[in-house]
């Protein structure tokens, strides 16, 4: 595809991601201050074992999410701009609810013709697998109204719709957990009351209802979305492998005890981390991709905000892991799981180089050709396994740690050597330059913290990030005044 450099529209797309950004902070900021409540909260209502077995559950959930419902609202956001250029959009929900119903009906025969080995894989009970059935349906629907929240550019609704559902989900989890002692089924029934309110919400916010009228399915639309979406499905099972595959590893060999720390040290790390990460990918992709669409040249804006991202993740990831067992002391209210600590810097390093890949691999989305992804994503998957397998039993939770920094950090290493021509990745190397100088006085206040002085671990990390941040800031400002 031969591009269009237009510096006029890349401008205003620019300060249009901007907005969007701003409007969905709210959400990101709220929804990573709702996770950090999450784990103490849980962590308090529940014993090590009964955690594990949530872990467990979520990873089940997110397991079969990934099989059968989210590539299809990621389809949906993918086409949403190219059906609407064609005037479609009726046939087209039509085809994306059939699909999901679809979906999510070959899960209930499956799952209950294979019961048994669902049990013996996850070796979680059966009350829980039913619950599990049951909750992916408000799930999957969730799922692809958010992303046509997102393909409508209605970033204040999804604001909403986010805060609302990320605290009544802990309301009523705390609600079920105390007044009818279920245990951490109680979660995972205050989890599906929860988004099936927000799903009602969500078709008013939509307006889905007012486009979306039963019509013929015209099977040449459907080729695109599963040629699209299959390997999004494939990949994200990649990923779900290099970061959940642990926890059934570890329980088979250590025990759901074992499994809840991992769970803590997961939840404190890339739920939380993924959620303010984040806030530059919702706001950008939409218009990233609407860009392409007309031909665009796209690459300076993925360059831009992928130097954004590094330089709002990586002090923040390098100051967490310096003081990760303060970290886990602030967040955690049960003694019993202090031990996750020591899993802190490998999986927030580990979702760093998780969260870089939405730039690096957008290439393979905006020329929809998604199997790359799928098959540089199922090597490194293949290799977090094998590490596992290798590891767990010599090393334990540090040989969690290891095999899942180690396979995020092998995904993310492919997808900047396999290159699609013409989407090559700009390196923001001013951004890089300036982060490089302001981390040597962020190393000269780390070693006075560490041999002169010392303060509460949550001032120190709040005046390192304090420290390198006002240095970029003077730097950025001394060239701006330059030019």
């Amino acid at each position: 595809m031969e591009f269009v450099e237009n510096k006029e529209v890349e401008k205003e797309q620019l300060k249009a991601i901007f907005r969007d950004m701003l409007k969905y902070s709210p959400s990101k900021i709220i929804g990573m201050l709702g996770n950090a409540i999450i784990v103490p909260v849980y962590t308090s209502l529940l014993s090590p074992e009964q955690y594990g077995l949530y872990s467990i559950s979520i990873a089940m959930l997110s397991f079969l999410c990934i099989i059968f419902s989210d590539w299809v609202g990621l389809s949906g956001l993918r086409f949403f701009k190219h059906h609407q250029m064609l005037q479609d959009m009726p046939k087209y929900l039509t085809t994306l609810v059939t699909m999901l119903v679809s979906n999510i009906f070959l899960m209930f025969v499956l799952a209950l013709t294979f019961r048994q080995n669902f049990y013996d894989f996850f070796h979680i009970p059966v009350n829980y697998f039913l619950a599990i059935l049951l909750l992916i349906i408000p799930v999957a629907i969730r799922a692809l109204l958010f992303q046509l929240l997102r393909a409508q550019l209605k970033s204040m609704s999804f604001t909403l719709s986010t805060i609302v559902n990320q605290f009544l989900t802990i309301l009523l989890s705390i609600f079920f957990v105390k007044f009818f002692h279920l245990g951490a089924i109680a979660l995972l029934l205050g989890m599906g009351v929860s988004i099936s309110l927000i799903d009602l919400l969500l078709i008013y916010q939509s307006n889905i209802l007012s486009w979306f009228k039963i019509q013929r399915i015209e099977w040449n639309s459907v080729l695109p979305i599963y040629k699209y979406g299959i390997p999004i499905a494939a990949t994200s099972l990649s990923a779900w492998i290099i970061n959940q595959s642990n926890k059934f590893i570890m329980n088979s060999i250590h025990g759901f005890s074992q499994v809840g720390i991992v769970g803590v040290a997961y939840g404190l790390t890339l739920p939380l981390l993924m959620t303010i990460f984040s806030i530059i990918t919702v706001a950008a992709i939409p218009r990233i991709i609407n860009m392409y669409e007309e031909k665009i040249d796209v690459r300076p804006i993925i360059s831009r905000f992928t130097g954004y991202y590094i330089l709002i993740a990586l002090p923040v990831i390098t100051v967490i892991s310096l003081y990760a067992q303060d970290y886990v002391s602030m967040l955690s209210s049960n003694d019993k799981f202090l031990d996750a600590f020591k899993l802190i810097p490998y999986f927030a390093f580990g979702t760093f180089f998780m969260a870089i890949t939405d730039y690096t691999t957008l290439q393979y989305h905006l020329a929809n050709k998604t199997y790359i992804d799928f098959i540089i994503k199922l090597t490194s998957g293949i290799a977090g396994v094998v590490l596992n397998i290798w590891l767990i039993p010599q090393y334990g939770l540090v040989g969690v740690g290891i095999a899942t920094l180690g396979a995020n950090f092998l995904y993310f290493l492919l997808s900047i050597i396999i290159v699609l021509p013409g989407l090559k990745l700009i390196c923001p190397s001013s951004i890089l330059s300036r982060m490089l100088v302001s981390a040597f006085p962020f190393v000269i206040l780390l070693y006075i913290f560490n041999n002169l002085i010392h303060f509460t671990a949550l001032s120190e990390m709040l005046l390192l990030a304090g420290v390198f941040y006002g240095s970029f800031w003077l730097l950025s400002k001394k060239s701006v005044n330059q030019k």
